[in-house]
C-alpha cells in the first residue's frame, strides 16, 4: 500500500483527527493525551501506532515517557494532508474541549510545585507511618494562612469556614438553608469562634458586599447551583483585586443516583467547563486538574479549580 493510501486510511477515524490537530499544537505523551481527550490509554496507545506507521508521528523517550509530534520531515503530500486532517478536526464537537483542555496541561507542565505535590502524595499513601495523616498535615498548612476575609459559598454547616477561622480574619459562611445556618452559628459561637459569620443566601447571589473578600471558596458546592457559570461570575465580583476563586468539586461521572442520595443538581463538571467559565467569569491565571481519585466504586474523582481576579 501506497504511503499516501495509508496516511488517508490512518485519518479516516474521528479519534485520530482529534489526536492530530492536537499534537499539532505541541507534542504530548499518552497520559498528556489521556487526560484531554478522557479516552483509554490502551485506545490512545493503539492510534497513536497507526499514526505513527502511516508516518504521520514522530516520537521520543523522555525517562519513562513517550512523547509524540507530528512529523514535519514527512513526504509534501503526506504534510498537506495532515493540515488538511487539522481542519477538519476544527469541525468536530470535542475540538473547543479539546483546546481548552490542552491549554491547562501544556500550562501545568511549567508548574514546577503541582509536579513535586504529585510526587509527594504519591510517596505519603505508599507506606504507614505513625502520626502521618491528611488531616494533620491538613492543620499545619492552616497555619500558614495570611490573614485574610474568606467568602465559603455553599459552607454548609461550616466545616471548613470553621477551620479558616482560626487563623483569616474573617469568613463569611453563606448557605441557603435555614436550619443549617442556624446550627452552624450556633456551633461557631459554642466554640468561641468570633470571626466566623454565618448569613442565609444563594451561591448565584451571595448576601456579601462586592471586592470585599480576598478569597471566594466553593468546596463541593458548585454541582448544587442551577446555573453554574452565573455562581462563578457572582464569585468574581465579590473579590478584590487579585483576589482568588478556589473550587472543589467532583469530575464529571455518571453516577445518577447522586441526584436522589446528595441533591445534587449536577453530576460533576468537565475540566473544559470549570476552565471555560472561570475565563469567561473575567478570572486570570485559572488552572484545573484532578488533587483525587476514590479507589472504591462509583471511583468519584474530585478536582480542583483556581483562578485570580
Amino acid at each position: 500500500m501506497s504511503s499516501i493510501l495509508r496516511c488517508l486510511r490512518a485519518l479516516a477515524d474521528p479519534t485520530r483527527l482529534r489526536i492530530v490537530a492536537l499534537l499539532e499544537r505541541d507534542e504530548l505523551s499518552v497520559n498528556e493525551l489521556q487526560e484531554i481527550t478522557r479516552l483509554g490509554q490502551s485506545r490512545i496507545s493503539t492510534h497513536l501506532g497507526l499514526l505513527q506507521e502511516s508516518e504521520l508521528l514522530q516520537s521520543r523517550r523522555d525517562g519513562k515517557r513517550t512523547f509524540y509530534r507530528l512529523n514535519a520531515e514527512a513526504e509534501a503530500s503526506l504534510l498537506d494532508a495532515t493540515r488538511l486532517a487539522v481542519k477538519g478536526a476544527g469541525e468536530m464537537p470535542e475540538h473547543d474541549a479539546d483546546q481548552v483542555n490542552l491549554k491547562r496541561v501544556l500550562g501545568r507542565r511549567s508548574e514546577q510545585a503541582q509536579v513535586y505535590f504529585n510526587q509527594v502524595a504519591g510517596r505519603f499513601d505508599r507506606s504507614y507511618g505513625p502520626g502521618r495523616s491528611w488531616q494533620a498535615f491538613g492543620q499545619l498548612l492552616m497555619r500558614m494562612l495570611p490573614s485574610v476575609v474568606v467568602a465559603d459559598l455553599g459552607s454548609g454547616e461550616g466545616l471548613v469556614s470553621e477551620l479558616l477561622a482560626r487563623q483569616c480574619k474573617k469568613v463569611i459562611a453563606v448557605d441557603n438553608s435555614e436550619k443549617i445556618i442556624a446550627f452552624g452559628a450556633s456551633k461557631a459561637q459554642k466554640n468561641g469562634i468570633k470571626n466566623l459569620e454565618f448569613r442565609l443566601g444563594d451561591l448565584e447571589a451571595p448576601p456579601i458586599a462586592s471586592t470585599s473578600v480576598d478569597f471566594v471558596i466553593l468546596s463541593q458546592a458548585l454541582h448544587h447551583a442551577i446555573h453554574p457559570s452565573r455562581a462563578i461570575r457572582s464569585a468574581h465580583e465579590l473579590l478584590v483585586a487579585k483576589g482568588e476563586i478556589l473550587i472543589l468539586d467532583l469530575l464529571q461521572h455518571k453516577f445518577e443516583q447522586a441526584r436522589d442520595l446528595y441533591g445534587d443538581r449536577w453530576l460533576g463538571f468537565a475540566e473544559s467547563d470549570l476552565h471555560r467559565w472561570l475565563e469567561s467569569a473575567g478570572f486570570k491565571r485559572v488552572e484545573v486538574s484532578i488533587v483525587a481519585r476514590e479507589e472504591e466504586p462509583p471511583h468519584f474523582q474530585t478536582v480542583l479549580a483556581s483562578g485570580v481576579k
